[in-house]
């Protein structure tokens, strides 16, 4: 394909040959490639879930104790989140019809940006409408051809391909591997316009934490952009449940916030959260919210009850974290296991191969637990990922413990 520089041959130019004869059915390949995830314990397929997410679910029939959901507080089943996304709908309608910038901006839109502002104790917010969508539209709008990005080896897909996305040069640094990170910077910043370094706060598929003290320190000594993503910090992590820059005591420090309201909080988007100039450049930079349709009025509204409970309720989250605690003392019986470090509600134990965590998740949830294998490319390693939720009880923990001690021989 001719690049942007290159005129478009006419029909006369020469066409090179193909390597390949040119299959007479362009598909063909997907069978092939389907054929290869098999091989490779890759293949992955969606399970149906009966009714309201909590504690316990019933899956495909058969009821189990949950620990492979993201509702930490366990407020996607509050009736007060309910009551507000339904009233919502009654109001507005079923969706925002349009992008915000055309059609699809409400009031509600601008009050739960306000919340998130509040609470992150940033200037401004600005609300997508995934997390995904939050994270592709920042980092494409604030970097591009002549910058650098910096990206942690384990952050999420949605740091990673935005940063491909943007065209600039993407280094991956080891993971929370500061003295690295610093060594590299010193040898390739000046080459560039512009520096990002990216992270996850809470790393979803480990459960440990970035060091963010540090990144800021060397993000303004390199003077580099920071952006972090709280996803799995919103709601959880801080005196206030503000997150991982609050449980750091990084509030009002120079850097960018991006998060979801589709775990912690129990509803669906995403938000950037940072200085005023940062949210009013990305209203008119930011690809995916400025040509995406609105977050919905049901989902906006359920968003921003929620941020209202963390906020009233400090007490919601003293249950989870009796809970985390609770479910590491007694993994400390199972010396077999091979439990990463975690200072979240994301626990994992490493397997040796996909084909050893996919007969783990099955003997789990033959057992009545569900928590599934995690494996490549999601992961470089296989591994069993336990969420912990603020509404399990001692007898959901006390029996996924008791059923880990029958496959711990396998790690």
């Amino acid at each position: 394909m001719p690049n942007a520089q290159s005129p478009i041959p006419s029909p006369q130019s020469p066409i090179p040959s193909p390597q390949s004869p040119v299959p007479t059915d362009p598909y063909t390949w997907l069978e092939k490639s389907l054929a290869t995830i098999h091989r490779a314990d890759w293949y992955r397929s969606v399970q149906p879930i009966d009714g309201r997410s909590g504690a316990t679910v019933v899956l495909a029939g058969q009821e189990v104790i949950n620990f492979a959901s993201n509702d930490y507080l366990g407020l996607a089943g509050d009736e007060r989140l309910i009551t507000a996304a339904t009233a919502a709908i009654a109001e507005f309608g079923t969706g925002s019809t349009g992008s915000r910038l055309l059609s699809g901006h409400r009031e509600l839109h601008r009050e739960l940006e306000e919340a998130i502002a509040s609470t992150k104790q940033t200037e401004d917010a600005l609300v997508f409408s995934s997390g995904y969508l939050a994270n592709l539209g920042a980092i494409t709008a604030l970097v591009g051809k002549r910058d650098l990005i910096f990206s942690d080896q384990y952050n999420h897909s949605s740091l990673k391909n935005g940063a491909i996305l943007s065209g600039a040069a993407v280094v991956e640094y080891p993971h929370c591997d500061t003295a690295v990170l610093k060594t590299q910077l010193s040898q390739q910043r000046q080459n560039y316009r512009r520096c990002l370094i990216l992270t996850d706060s809470v790393f979803s598929m480990d459960g440990d934490l970035c060091p963010l003290p540090a990144l800021l320190a060397i993000a303004d000594e390199f003077s580099c952009m920071l952006l972090v993503d709280e996803a799995h910090a919103t709601g959880v992590l801080g005196k206030t449940g503000a997150g991982c820059v609050e449980h750091f005591g990084c509030t009002g420090k120079p850097l960018i916030q991006v998060g979801t309201l589709s775990k912690a909080l129990g509803s669906l988007g995403g938000y950037v959260a940072g200085s005023s100039a940062l949210i009013d450049f990305l209203r008119n930079r930011a690809p995916s919210w400025i040509y995406t349709t609105g977050l919905s009025p049901a989902d906006t509204a359920a968003a921003l009850a929620a941020i209202k409970i963390v906020q009233q309720e400090p007490q919601r989250r003293a249950p989870l974290w009796r809970n985390i605690h609770y479910l590491k003392t007694l993994l400390q019986q199972l010396p077999n296991l091979k439990l990463l470090p975690s200072e979240s509600p994301i626990l994992c134990f490493q397997l040796p191969n996909a084909t050893d965590a996919l007969k783990a998740g099955k003997q789990l949830r033959d057992a009545g637990i569900f928590a599934p294998a995690i494996r490549p490319p999601t992961v470089p390693t296989s591994r069993i990922r336990i969420s912990v939720m603020a509404t399990h009880e001692a007898v959901h923990i006390e029996k996924l413990v008791a059923v880990l001690k029958d496959i711990s021989w396998r790690q």
